[in-house]
């Protein structure tokens, strides 16, 4: 198997993302203190990213992007608390994941049916398969011992995108336009990343045989 490493530029800068870190760790200590479980973070953001879907059902669009906010800091809060705590687990890891997967759908349900009338359904269907797809690729990746982290569009950006889409679009009053514009982003980088790395498995495995056959 290869673990070779291959990871592109990312939309979000590394000092951003350094900065952000660095800011939740102050947060990350209150629920240490607290000793309340990662686990039990990561089912905050859970909860959240439900929320941001009823919301916007509702057609409380304000509230559904500060839903997305609170996911996405809960998301970046329960993996801090436990490396902080050494509380690391295989199934924590799992829960983490799968959350994620599940947090992130519950979004696009809510502005599916937020644009159930509207020709945009469609681009949020295509960016539920992209987003899916991100993931799935990079697990199928490393199922066959290939590290594939390849691609702008990961998670925390995606998230970035939908929060900063929904709170501005409602601040400006264009929230139907600006979304719209957010999704086809997302689902048009989402796929893309999907191909390249299906791409990049192909690549690697050619390197492989040549070393073989060298």
């Amino acid at each position: 198997m290869n673990n070779e490493t291959h990871e592109a530029p990312r939309i979000l800068p590394k000092k951003l993302r350094a900065f952000v870190l660095n800011l939740m760790d102050n947060v990350s200590s209150l629920f240490i203190n607290l000793h309340i479980s990662p686990n039990a973070l990561s089912f905050c953001a859970l909860l959240a990213g439900a929320a941001a879907c009823i919301l916007f059902s509702l057609e409380k669009l304000l509230w559904g992007g500060l839903s997305i906010v609170i996911c996405g800091l809960f998301d970046i809060i329960d993996g801090q608390v436990a490396e902080s705590t050494n509380r690391k687990s295989l199934f924590g890891a799992m829960f983490d994941s799968t959350s994620d997967r599940y947090s992130e759908f519950f979004i696009y349900l809510g502005l599916a049916v937020h644009f159930r009338n509207h020709w945009a359904l469609w681009i949020t269907l295509l960016t539920i398969l992209g987003s899916y797809m991100v993931s799935y690729t990079r697990a199928r990746a490393e199922g066959l011992g290939i590290e594939c982290k390849i691609g702008i569009m990961q998670r925390a950006e995606r998230m970035v995108f939908l929060a900063a889409g929904a709170l501005s679009g409602v601040l400006f009053k264009i929230f139907d336009p600006l979304m719209i514009g957010v999704l086809s982003t997302i689902a048009v980088a989402s796929n893309i990343i999907a191909i390249q790395r299906t791409l990049y498995v192909r690549k690697v495995e050619k390197i492989m045989i040549s070393k073989k056959e060298a």
